[in-house]
This record gives C-alpha cells, structure tokens and sequence, in this order.
C-alpha cells in the first residue's frame, strides 16, 4: 500500500477519515465536514454506538455537499492521550475497516489537537506505519483467489499541517516495516521452500544495502566444532548453515552488539518425534533467525551508526537412519559435552554453538539471542510478552524499555545457579532437557554456559512470532516480532552520537 503525506484539503474521491476524541467529540476537521452537511455527522454519532475510542472506527456514506465516497469516523481517545503505540493502533484500524469496503483510495485528516502527547507529525508518521504493518498480506500462493475478495485499498495520504516533516518522521520507521515484512515473508513460507540453503541465498540479497554476508557450510561448520548444531541437522537431507551478516556503520571501529538467532526452517522433533498435530506450525521455528536478518536489514537500510552482527544458525530437524539419537553425547564447539535426552529441545544445541561463535569470533559489548525455544514460556506468558533473561540487569532494563516504546514487550524470568542442578547429567558436562517444569529457564541456563563474560540476553519469542487471530497492527500469521524491539534499542542504546 503506497503511504504518503499532505496538506489538509479536501480529497477529490475516495474516502475521507476524520478524527472523533472520545465522548464523543467532532475533532475540527469533522466538525467542519459537519456544518457542510447541515450537521449529518452529528446525528450519525446520535444513531450510533461510536464513543469515539482509540481503534473504534465507523464507514458511512458521505453525506450530499462531499466530494468523497465515504467518510470513516476514527476514534483518536481521550485529548492528550494518544501517543506513538496508540497512533499506530489507529492506522490499523483504518486499514481493516477499508480494506474490503471497494474503496482504493483514503485520506486520514490528523487534525493538531490543543492537547496531544506528540506532535500531529509524529502521530501521522506512526499512523502511517501502524497502516503499512496491519496491511500485510502473504499471498502468493492463492491462486484461485478472487479480485473482490483481495484487499481493495490501495493508497493511504496522511493530511497534517507539516507534510515535509511527518514524511521525514516516517522514512526510518518505513525501513523497519519493510524490514519486518521481509521477516514475516521468511517465516511465512513453507518448510519446503525456505530451508537453510534457501535461507541463506535470501540473506546474500543483503549485500546490496552494505552488509557483508558469508555463509558457512557443513565442512567449515566441522572444522570449527560446532558439532552440536550439526547433530541437529545430521537426519536432514538440507545440511545445515550458519550465517553470518555485518554491518559496519560507526563512525569509528569498535566491538560490535550481536544478534544470534535459531532457524530450525522445519522441527519434526527429530527421533522424539512431535504429535502430528500443529506440526506444520513448526516452519515458524526459525522466526528467531528470520527477526535477526530483518534487524540488520533495518539497521542497514537507516544507516545506522553502529557495528552490528547477525548471526543466523539454520538447520532441519529430521528423523531418519542418520538422525541423532536421544542419549547421544555431542561435544559442542566450547568443547563442553552434551547429552541428548531429548532431540526435541533442539533449538538449545543449535543457539550453543552459534553463542559461543559469536562471542569467541566478534567479542561483542553485548549480545542477544532470540528463539522459539519452548512451549513453557507460552504456558507462563501467553501471546502478550516475550520472555526475557539476562545475566546483565543494565541490558535487560534497555531491552524492557525498548519493548514498551514499541508494543513488543518483554517480561524478565529468573535466571539463578539453583536452576543448573537440573541439566546434571550422569555422564557429560550437561543435558539438553531438565525435566517439564521450567523448561523455558532450564533453556536458558543451557545457554548461560556458552556466554562466557559477555552482556548477553535471551528473548524466547515462541509465544509472540506467530499469531493465531489477528492483531491491532499484524494480521493473522508471522508477526516479525523483535524487529522493532532491537531496533528501537540500538537507536536508544547504542548508536554513537
């Protein structure tokens, strides 16, 4: 859908949205369009439900003495109120209740109200990126599908009194919708089509925007002894890659902040084999990797003036005669062993070697890992929070903050030395599986161990990639949540002055 910024005016066709604070009250653009039509709004909010609550949204036929089609009412909240979260909230709304009206064509008035929380120009540029983010689509695949029955709107204009600046706000958080789009398009495919090798191809694609981009297959993977993200892959006939994406844009040479992601493309559950159903949710287990190359592309895109590492471990988790075994033991590349008590906690092996690559090869100031590492998480935090730990308290206060400025919130779980006596194994330095209970924290304390002295968090996003039913500002499907979170925190954190 093509955003763009103008004077207030009125449109020549199409649909006219117009602000209503709640009570509801006409916001000056409304009321105007109101004496126009000898008070037609007036006696539509009498007829009707609309309080004018932020989201609340009602289409009706523009009144005689409009040039529009239609005029949407649009629920702006309380006065002073509406801030960035709730901006886009209401760029979303307004993408869902044209989308199917026939309409092609809208124009939103963002009215400078006495009292707001942000200036008119910043509530139009997030208006606009909450629109861009809920009018996603992952399509390509319906063939049979009807033109009445695709989304009918084409164009969204965001009229305010300073276009050239609300154009300017919007231009970084365009790169970053575009950058969770490419991420929602990589978890969205089928297993069939994004395995690692494909994974990796897409990656390369990232050398057009400045980010170097190697890829490291099963013989260097072998030589360096990251044998126990090889164990994951060993039944698959898809070897498995690392990938490796940097972008260096500070101003001076310096430790880089590193982004680790687990890209299990499909996870059957290997010998410990899944129930067969949901099992084809599981092309979601590489949304972790797929927000770690949507981060880097953000950053790449904005120029950001930070080093930065992305680094993606992609494998497939197969049964087959070559598939590990639950009571293998695997030494991992920090030359510590692993049991495998269960071939189903397979994205904890992968993350192991890829941290302690990451931390041995880049000495990183900090490094976050993200994965859709557990069910438990999803049993304490549901679809609301991604689940945070960390060994340091300043990084996971930043990454909080992030995640509130940006509606992808984050809640800390514990993360303590009593933990470590459950992955106690009788015949190796650790297992990969300390029992039901816990399972997210036994995770992470897995992982703790191949940190070594780095700042380093763990976000498990299993509750928050994929979403059933759809949300304020994603549709049904891949959310490419972490995008706007780690963006958010190197902007606020990390970028150099």
């Amino acid at each position: 859908m093509k955003i763009a910024f103008a004077r207030p005016g009125p449109p020549e066709g199409g649909a006219i949205a117009v602000p209503v604070l709640e009570g509801p009250k006409l916001g000056p653009t409304a009321a105007a369009l109101d004496r126009r039509t000898a008070g037609a709004l007036t006696r539509v909010l009498k007829a009707s439900r609309f309080e004018g609550k932020i989201e609340e949204t009602l289409s009706i036929l523009a009144p005689r003495g409009i040039a529009c089609s239609r005029v949407v009412l649009v629920g702006f909240g309380k006065a002073g109120a509406l801030d960035a979260l709730a901006a886009q909230r209401i760029g979303g709304a307004l993408v869902v209740q044209l989308a199917q009206s026939g309409e092609t064509a809208a124009a939103l008035a963002v009215d400078g109200f006495a009292k707001t929380a942000a200036p008119a120009s910043a509530l139009a540029a997030n208006i606009a990126l909450g629109a861009s983010l809920r009018s996603y689509r992952f399509d390509r695949y319906r063939t049979t599908e009807k033109p009445e029955q695709r989304p009918s709107l084409k164009s969204l204009t965001l009229m305010v009194d300073a276009p050239a600046t609300a154009r300017k706000a919007f231009a970084p958080l365009a790169s970053t919708a575009q950058a969770v789009e490419a991420a929602r398009d990589l978890v969205s495919e089928p297993a069939n089509v994004v395995t690692p090798q494909a994974f990796a191809a897409t990656a390369k694609g990232l050398g057009d925007l400045g980010i170097k981009v190697e890829v490291l297959g099963v013989k260097k993977l072998r030589d360096l002894g990251l044998n126990l993200m090889l164990g994951v892959g060993q039944g698959s006939a898809h070897e498995p890659q690392l990938v490796v994406l940097q972008w260096n844009g500070a101003r001076k040479a310096g430790a880089p902040v590193a982004f680790v992601g687990k890209g299990l493309t499909f996870d059957s559950g290997g010998i410990s084999i899944k129930p067969a159903a949901g099992m084809e949710e599981m092309k979601f287990d590489m949304a972790g990797a797929a927000t770690v190359l949507g981060v880097l592309r953000a950053l790449a895109a904005r120029k950001a003036r930070v080093n930065a590492v992305g680094v993606c471990a992609l494998a497939e988790n197969m049964p087959s005669g070559t598939a590990q075994r639950p009571g293998d033991v695997v030494k991992s590349m920090s030359g510590q062993t692993v049991e495998v008590i269960d071939t189903d906690a397979e994205g904890r092996l992968v993350l192991s070697d890829a941290l302690w690559y990451t931390q041995d090869r880049f000495k990183p100031r900090a490094m976050i890992d993200l994965a859709t590492l557990t069910g438990s998480i999803m049993v304490a935090l549901g679809s609301e929070y991604a689940g945070l730990f960390a060994n340091d308290d300043k990084l996971a206060a930043q990454l909080v903050a992030a995640g509130a400025a940006t509606g992808e919130r984050l809640w800390r779980m514990p993360l303590n030395e009593s933990y470590d006596e459950l992955i106690k194994s009788d015949i190796a330095d650790m297992k990969n599986d300390g029992g039901r209970w816990g399972d997210s924290i036994n995770a992470a304390v897995m992982l703790k161990r191949f940190v070594g002295k780095t700042p380093w968090a763990h976000l498990d996003i299993a509750g928050v990639a994929w979403a059933t039913e759809d949300g304020p500002i994603a549709p049904k499907g891949a959310t490419g949540f972490g995008v706007r979170l780690l963006d958010r925190y190197i902007a606020d954190c990390c970028e150099s002055r």
